[in-house]
């Protein structure tokens, strides 16, 4: 993570030109994190924000040995495009 992004309890933010992007996920103390929704302001799109957001949450994950139960499209697309992160992906039952 960059010294401009930062883990609350529910989402990974990244702050930049006055705005904040995020990607909200939830952890369950099973061992399992979901991440659920990406979102960045128009202002800031177009500039791989939402893919930092992914990859911190991914190494999030891999750090804290979790499993990722993936619902945001924009974090499936990261994945898909980043395979090294695929031993990562379960689903929840």
């Amino acid at each position: 993570m960059t010294d401009r992004s930062k883990v609350t309890k529910s989402r990974f933010e990244l702050d930049e030109d006055g705005e904040t992007a995020w990607l909200e996920f939830e952890r369950d103390g099973q061992g399992w994190m979901t991440l659920w929704h990406t979102e960045v302001p128009p202002s800031l799109r177009g500039r791989g924000i939402a893919g930092t957001l992914a990859r911190t949450a991914l190494e999030y994950a891999r750090n804290e040995k979790l499993k990722v139960d993936v619902i945001c499209p924009i974090v499936t697309d990261y994945i898909h495009k980043n395979p090294e992160f695929n031993d990562l992906v379960g689903k929840k039952r």
